[in-house]
């Protein structure tokens, strides 16, 4: 069964999809420029206020690979807001960790970015709804994606 032909660029999902993720990453830009971190730098604080992780499962994490998640955790460090370290057991394992003052900017922060959360939800839905679909919509996409380089 194939879609039917999109009159116009408004009615394709992946454009939808394309300009709702760029007004929300502009939208936090303003929220976070106060204490000039970056969307992905935020995530991270964010990842990190639930535990000590190492680079490789904070990139899991974010979805980051190593060339863009290492320049990104060097600039936390630089800033005090994380900390790194060689693991005791396998010194390749770099662990990195919330400081006390990234743990400050990460609360400050959480709590200004809490005035995004309805442009989220006023379409009616839960956020639990919203994350859900949000969450297959992804899962199918990275399971499509992986069938078509398995094909080519």
């Amino acid at each position: 069964m194939s879609a039917p032909h999109p009159a116009s660029i408004d009615d394709f999902v992946c454009f939808a999809m394309y300009t709702a993720s760029h007004a929300t990453t502009q939208a936090y830009r303003e929220v976070l420029k106060p204490w000039r971190l970056t969307y992905p730098q935020y995530l991270a604080l964010v990842v990190l206020a639930t535990g000590e992780r190492s680079v490789g499962e904070l990139g899991d994490d974010l979805a980051l690979d190593s060339g863009t998640l290492s320049p990104l955790l060097r600039r936390l460090d630089d800033r005090g807001l994380v900390a790194r370290r060689r693991d005791a057991d396998d010194e390749r394992i770099v662990r990195v960790s919330l400081t006390d003052a990234g743990r400050a900017v990460h609360d400050e922060v959480v709590a200004a970015a809490g005035c995004l959360v309805p442009a989220f939800v006023d379409s009616g839905r839960s956020l639990t709804d919203l994350l859900d679909q949000l969450g297959a919509i992804a899962r199918n996409m990275r399971a499509l994606a992986a069938d078509l380089r398995t094909a080519a």
